[in-house]
């Protein structure tokens, strides 16, 4: 069997990806340390977020759809941020048993509270970096997700 060899732009991705997964942890891990007094991990403050951006409350399979997360793992944060009234559950009336997902004035001012502390947090991340160069991460990794999704659309079995 003949070995694929990397191009050199495919060289310089598996780098970026090696990256990212440590970023990725390390942004894990530090949010989770800004957001601890206010009893919140990063995941679940994220899942706050995710019910704040949406339109209208969703059902955790929508919430977890836009996350890009599995929809058990985010039911079962859900359900921990229900218990501690975080969220509540209202009667979906497009369907019996997917409740939609509503955010309690509990839980907007645990987010509002979470948001406060990312502000200083952020300003102090992004300082020395550029704006221009901001944008530009940005644009790739959004490049990197479209083909990714729209790999795992068309290998998706019907």
């Amino acid at each position: 069997m003949k070995k694929t060899k990397r191009t050199p732009a495919g060289e310089a991705l598996t780098g970026l990806i090696l990256d990212f997964f440590r970023l990725n942890s390390l942004i894990q891990t530090s949010g989770d340390r800004l957001v601890a007094r206010l009893g919140l991990t990063s995941a679940r403050w994220q899942i706050l977020g995710a019910i704040l951006a949406a339109e209208r409350p969703q059902p955790v399979a929508w919430l977890a759809r836009d996350l890009g997360a599995n929809r058990q793992n985010v039911q079962r944060i859900i359900n921990d941020l229900e218990r501690e009234g975080l969220v509540t559950f209202e009667t979906n009336p497009h369907h019996r048993r997917a409740q939609l997902v509503v955010l309690t004035e509990k839980g907007q001012r645990a987010f509002d509270e979470a948001m406060d502390l990312q502000a200083p947090w952020v300003n102090n991340l992004s300082d020395g970096l550029s704006v221009k160069d901001i944008a530009t991460v940005d644009r790739v990794v959004k490049a990197m997700r479209a083909r990714l999704q729209y790999q795992d659309e068309r290998e998706a079995p019907a």
